[in-house]
C-alpha cells in the first residue's frame, strides 16, 4: 500500500515538476521586462481574487450569524405561542 503510495507522489511530483517547467519557458519566452510586467499583474488579479475570496467567506459567516439569530426568535415565539395555547382554557 505504501509503495502504492510513493508511486502516486512520485506521478504528482512529476506533474508539478512539468508545469513549473512550462511556466519557466513561458516566461523566458517573453522579455526580461514583459516578463516581470506580466507577472506583477499575474500577482496583482490573484492578489484581488484572493480578497474577494475573503470578503465572500465574511459575508457568508455574517449570513449564518444573521440566520442563527433568526432561527433563535423563531423558536422563542414558537415557544411563546405554544405556552399561550396551552394556558387557554377550552382550546
Amino acid at each position: 500500500m505504501q509503495e502504492a503510495r510513493n508511486c502516486a507522489y512520485e506521478v504528482v511530483d512529476a506533474i508539478c515538476e512539468g508545469a513549473r517547467q512550462v511556466g519557466n519557458y513561458y516566461y523566458a519566452l517573453m522579455p526580461r521586462d514583459l516578463a516581470h510586467a506580466v507577472g506583477d499583474v499575474e500577482k496583482a488579479v490573484l492578489s484581488s481574487i484572493g480578497k474577494v475570496v475573503d470578503w465572500e467567506i465574511g459575508w457568508i459567516d455574517d449570513r449564518l450569524a444573521g440566520g442563527e439569530k433568526i432561527r433563535d426568535e423563531w423558536r422563542e415565539r414558537c415557544k411563546e405561542t405554544t405556552a399561550d395555547a396551552t394556558s387557554q382554557p377550552g382550546v
